[in-house]
């Protein structure tokens, strides 16, 4: 998870408990539950992993695909219930979607699809849009590479390049800022990464402060001051998991039960941020918007 502050970790784990509590589960009740927060460090994830297999629990709920891949480092027996997770037959968490085969299974969130949505939204938004940077930490989010690859397509149909841009830090976020701002025509996309998620308040900042529109998979970074956000649910997906908690404890294997896709998908819009860009948005384009933050 984020930070145990986090205002966006607090409502997924609220949305999770509500989930279970409306099947029965009661935490310190008849549910123990045991919090870790990774912050989006790959040695922290690693650390808390091990401790959570150390204490044998029944079962473990991880976000994030980088901390579902240090849990299955750390155990193959206790059942995994991935949420958010990225492409997990690709990262070998599961042998399918429909029948995943061991002790680990859940709940996705970015899919290939999402990249041409959001380069679509791009467009809109700024028409003159060229370039769009992908920002990821190669650490944490490796599976992105073939993703860039995978939406090549996409990235035809809509004459923007997709520029690979691995960050670790926030230095580097600027920098990339600093080069993609300095020809007209730039833009960012932010997909799902624990380091993006841990640091989207500092980033919409740069972003602001660089005039560079910025679409994301993370309605927080509109509320934080960012431009955009078009992407699944994460406190419905969250509520969703409370069913394979449910089910696992009633004595299901996580290898019967099926992956899942996200339902929900909400498209934002911060209208000050646009203002601060000094863009004219399409009232073709507010109107698609499921919420619009003045």
């Amino acid at each position: 998870m984020r930070t145990e502050s986090d205002a966006e970790g607090q409502a997924r784990i609220k949305a999770f408990l509500e989930g279970l509590q409306a099947l029965g589960w009661i935490e310190g009740r008849n549910l123990q539950v045991d919090y870790r927060w990774g912050a989006g460090s790959t040695d922290l994830i690693q650390t808390y992993a091990a401790q959570l297999v150390r204490l044998a629990p029944e079962l473990i709920v991880g976000n994030s695909t980088a901390v579902i891949d240090a849990l299955r480092r750390e155990t193959n027996s206790i059942p995994l219930i991935f949420v958010l997770v990225n492409d997990p037959v690709g990262n070998g968490f599961i042998t399918s979607y429909a029948r995943p085969g061991g002790n680990i299974t859940g709940f996705t969130f970015l899919e290939v699809s999402l990249i041409g949505k959001w380069l679509e939204l791009l467009k809109q938004i700024a028409p003159g849009t060229q370039r769009a940077a992908l920002l990821f930490n190669p650490d944490l989010t490796p599976y992105l590479e073939e993703f860039l690859r995978t939406s090549e397509p996409m990235q035809r149909s809509t004459a923007i390049s997709l520029l690979r841009e691995p960050v670790h830090n926030l230095a580097e976020v600027e920098r990339v800022m600093t080069e993609v701002t300095r020809e007209p025509g730039g833009s960012l996309i932010l997909p799902s990464d624990p380091f993006i998620v841990s640091n989207l308040r500092a980033i919409a900042r740069s972003a602001e402060q660089f005039k560079v529109p910025a679409i994301t998979i993370y309605r927080q970074y509109v509320v934080d001051g960012g431009l955009m956000s078009y992407g699944p649910d994460t406190p419905d997906i969250f509520r969703r998991s409370a069913s394979y908690v449910d089910r696992i404890l009633k004595g299901e294997k996580p290898a019967d039960l099926p992956a899942q896709a996200p339902s929900i998908y909400n498209f934002v819009i911060n209208l000050h941020a646009a203002k601060t860009l000094g863009m004219e948005l399409p009232p073709t384009l507010l109107s698609l918007a499921d919420e619009v933050i003045e």
